[in-house]
């Protein structure tokens, strides 16, 4: 069997669209959970630094004539200095701690799903018993 008939039974076994459904799915959790950290959860966090954005938090470790520290993160870099921006990290982090708990709530409800599904008899189960015990009579 060549490789281009291998490719189409793999396409054609729902396990690509399957991958694709859940890729899309992910970009698109991921652009809502970037939004709640940025949006909702960093100005309240921010706040509480006196700062505009969180992600404006940074150590500089190299300054030139035109870069300071105390300046906007993006016109420091762009001045030429070097900063630590552990601001950004902390955002990415919280963002990646977010959805880490969310896809573990998703896992734990499809545990939850299966166990309960498992569980029960199936059908062809419940009818070979009636017959058997038919049988017995």
């Amino acid at each position: 069997m060549g490789m281009i008939s291998e490719f189409k039974d793999f396409a054609a076994g729902g396990n690509m669209v399957d991958m694709a459904v859940g890729i899309v799915i992910g970009a698109a959790f991921g652009t809502v959970i970037k939004s709640l950290v940025d949006d909702l959860l960093m100005p309240i966090v921010s706040s509480v630094f006196s700062l505009p954005d969180f992600s404006q938090l940074y150590m500089p470790l190299k300054e030139t004539a035109t870069a300071k520290g105390g300046m906007a993160l993006e016109a420091f870099r762009e001045a030429g200095g070097v900063a630590l921006a552990w601001g950004n990290f902390i955002n990415s982090l919280l963002a990646f701690l977010i959805i880490a708990f969310a896809l573990f709530m998703v896992v734990k409800g499809v545990n939850k799903i299966k166990k309960a599904a498992a569980a029960e008899t199936p059908a062809n189960e419940v009818l070979l018993a009636e017959i058997r015990d038919l049988l017995k009579k």
